[in-house]
């Protein structure tokens, strides 16, 4: 009874979420379009990056040699992501968003962002996206800071790599599944909190209400991550 009680809160909530993007939805449907964007470095010693998707796939990896090497496929004009860069003494900005005028899930609509970022310079990394499916293959950026908040579906979080420095990290996730792939040879303390669902730990112990590794205190980073699900599972998995 209670996983069918769980089924039901979360079919009930996706289904809100769709009815209100429905309802303020104002593009049309047309024709798949690519578009590929790079942006170069320039003179930045440090960067922050903002990603903002309402609705659609999102990936994001590192090994770009420039800043940003990214391919968009999408089929609603409105949805054309906004790109901008900037730079301000020695730190850039680099911003990539959805326009924010309203969006619909629903019917054959596409959006898929491709993103591959530069793996050497010290990056804080803010990612917040709506309805659909993400996948952040992390471990080999140069993140100074991680911020990840996800709206409704499935998201996966590989953080396997060798870490040189500490890393601060916060997931929010809202409805749907998230998935934690955690190295073993860097230390890595979770904190992990849930409204509704489950959550599970694969090659990670639970101490002092965090969920640690054997590597921690004894490697030269040290990965402390805070995440927070709303309806859904929570998956730490170790052994990378």
């Amino acid at each position: 009874m209670r996983i069918k009680v769980f089924e039901g809160l979360k079919l009930a909530a996706a289904c809100v979420v769709v009815a209100c993007c429905g309802a303020c939805f104002q593009g049309k449907v047309g024709d798949l379009k690519m578009e590929s964007k790079s942006v170069e470095l320039g003179g930045a010693k440090t960067v922050t990056v903002e990603l903002k998707i309402g609705v659609g796939q999102l990936r994001v990896t590192g090994g770009a040699k420039k800043l940003l090497e990214a391919d968009f496929l999408y089929n609603v004009a409105q949805w054309r992501p906004e790109v901008k860069y900037e730079v301000q003494g020695s730190h850039g900005l680099l911003v990539i968003r959805q326009p924010e005028f309203g969006s619909n899930p629903m019917g054959n609509a596409r959006n898929e962002w491709n993103l591959s970022l530069n793996k050497t310079v010290p990056m804080d990394l803010k990612i917040e996206c709506g309805v659909g499916e993400s996948n952040f293959e992390l471990g080999g950026l140069s993140l100074t800071g991680l911020d990840v908040k996800t709206g409704v579906g499935e998201t996966t979080l590989d953080l396997i790599g060798d870490w040189k420095r500490d890393l601060e990290a916060n997931v929010k996730g809202g409805i749907g599944q998230v998935t934690l792939r955690l190295p073993d040879k860097i230390g890595v303390r979770v904190q992990a909190q849930k409204a509704i669902g489950s959550i599970e730990a694969t090659g990670l112990r639970k101490e002092n209400g965090s969920y640690v590794n054997d590597a921690l205190g004894k490697s030269q980073a040290t990965l402390n991550l805070h995440i927070q699900a709303g309806i859904g599972e929570i998956r730490l998995e170790s052994g990378g």
